[in-house]
């Protein structure tokens, strides 16, 4: 039995099935697969000079302020590293 992963941004790991939009956008308009709205605008970046260390920073306290479980929380800023925008090999 095969199961579905559920696509998330490859910048900040948020579900994209979450995202009020369905996704960034690229440059020609068209729904960004792998980054969503918050992190990537018109094929670009919103904040490109932020670093991995940045994000981790950033989504504590707004998963925190969400009340999201301290689990859930550790798990994403496990998880950044491994994603597109940060990975470095």
């Amino acid at each position: 039995m095969e199961t579905q992963v559920e696509s998330i941004c490859q910048s900040c790991a948020m579900p994209l099935s979450q995202d009020p939009k369905g996704g960034g956008s690229e440059a020609d308009g068209t729904l960004s697969t792998e980054y969503c709205s918050f992190c990537y605008r018109d094929g670009a970046f919103v904040s490109p000079d932020l670093t991995l260390e940045g994000m981790i920073a950033f989504l504590g306290p707004m998963m925190d302020s969400m009340k999201m479980p301290q689990e859930v929380v550790a798990k994403t800023k496990a998880a950044l590293p491994s994603l597109k925008r940060w990975r470095t090999v």
